[in-house]
């Protein structure tokens, strides 16, 4: 019973550190930024302040 924990326990810590590195991976970043950006935005879609250089700098430092 006890091997049957400790496979089961490698197999969490295994799948945790799968996961936690998916959510980290540099291909999951815009994709992040565009959800972390949905409560700013207005029903048309645009987020207020967002029509500046400011806001094109921002996004191309978030794409790079």
């Amino acid at each position: 019973m006890n091997l049957v924990r400790g496979i089961l326990m490698v197999a969490l810590i295994i799948a945790f550190l799968g996961m936690w590195a998916w959510a980290w991976s540099s291909k999951r970043k815009r994709v992040f930024h565009d959800a972390s950006m949905l409560p700013l935005e207005e029903d048309n879609g645009q987020i207020p302040g967002g029509h500046g250089q400011d806001s094109k700098d921002k996004q191309d430092r978030i794409e790079e």
